[in-house]
């Protein structure tokens, strides 16, 4: 029997582009499927994405690898880079397109033993100042990798919006000068936008918009849920029964009793534990889909299970389907509730929670 259970909805996933596409119509769409596709499964993403995108983007060479040896020929944007020259070799070869923020990834370039040839994308660093060259820089660094022989038909200009999901703050405005100011007059595609700049910002618009957390139907926004942005979840986290107990009032359940039933009521016991990646700290009174209904999450979750009450008329048995989150349970106020972002949550999941994936092409 299978218990953990992530069902990914592949046509979720194509009416999020969908609706992405439509905010910027005239920009092509690299979609980010880096940390496997925040938790969805990279290479299953990308077929399903691949007629209908320019792009797919990766933090990582070995996340580019495994989607090339599985057939994806799509451009793939590496977001960090390559870290060796041995990596920027293979990337050339393999026609990855790196991002170049650092000396040290322009003198790799230089001494490519390729005679391969790529694109590249110029990072920009307009206020996150974590990666990339300063404002001031632009010119000189992009006029120097033009010139190079691994250089195929452009280098582009990307940058990163720290601050695109606080709707009120100027910080998105400013980045926004600052990459205009930099590369205005210089040749090269350019890309800007995330999700929540897509979704909020129509000024924003650039030859290529990156959507991430959104494709999966997720806010990025705090306090929202996806569906408030017109999104649909992608994943929806699923485990089963696997006991139901009488349970007496006072009586504890779990580690450390931190819960005690205020009446008799029935207990049920859910295969799903932070081992699977539903976070230990996750408290009491959480939302647990049960046979359709909501129950609360009671006591302290396991390794490999926890305890939701069923109520003392509950009629559910074992085997049944519970819904830790998706459509009916929305992932983000469950985040919240950890103090943390749903993106965190799906990200998390374990090897051995089965991704099986729905509403696909064949």
């Amino acid at each position: 029997m299978v218990t953990a259970e992530a069902v990914i909805d592949l046509a979720a996933l194509k009416n999020n582009l969908a609706r992405m596409k439509s905010c910027q119509p005239n920009s092509k769409m690299v979609a980010v499927v880096k940390g496997n596709a925040y938790g969805h499964g990279s290479i299953e993403v990308a077929h399903a994405l691949s007629a209908s995108v320019d792009s797919f983007a990766v933090a990582r060479f070995e996340e580019a690898v495994v989607l090339r040896n599985a057939g994806i020929q799509n451009a793939i944007v590496l977001l960090e880079g390559c870290f060796d020259q041995d990596e920027t070799n293979k990337a050339i070869e393999l026609k990855f397109q790196p991002v170049v923020q650092n000396d040290q990834q322009i003198a790799w370039i230089k001494n490519a033993s390729t005679s391969g040839k790529t694109n590249f994308w110029l990072k920009v660093d307009t206020g996150m100042h974590r990666l990339g060259f300063a404002l001031h820089e632009i010119v000189e660094k992009h006029s120097e990798l033009a010139k190079l022989a691994a250089v195929d038909s452009f280098v582009g200009f990307v940058s990163h919006l720290s601050r695109a999901d606080e709707l009120d703050c100027s910080r998105t405005d400013e980045q926004l000068a600052n990459f205009i100011e930099a590369t205005k007059d210089l040749k090269g595609p350019r890309s800007l936008a995330n999700s929540a700049a897509l979704l909020t910002r129509p000024d924003i618009v650039f030859d290529k918009a990156r959507p991430g957390i959104a494709l999966y139907g997720v806010t990025p926004f705090p306090g929202r849920c996806g569906q408030d942005e017109q999104l649909e979840p992608v994943m929806t986290l699923k485990s089963k029964l696997i006991a139901v107990r009488d349970h007496k009032k006072g009586e504890p359940v779990g580690y450390g009793a931190l819960w005690q039933s205020q009446a008799d009521t029935k207990l049920g016991v859910v295969a799903m534990g932070y081992g699977d990646g539903y976070p230990r700290l996750m408290p009491t009174g959480t939302p647990v889909i049960v046979n359709g209904r909501t129950v609360p999450l009671v006591g302290r979750v396991s390794m490999d299970m926890l305890t939701v009450d069923l109520g003392p008329d509950a009629n559910d048995k074992v085997g049944d389907e519970v819904i830790l989150w998706g459509k009916e349970n929305p992932v983000e106020p469950l985040a919240q509730s950890v103090g943390t972002i749903g993106y965190e949550l799906l990200i998390q999941l374990a090897s051995r929670v089965k991704r099986s994936y729905i509403n696909g092409d064949n």
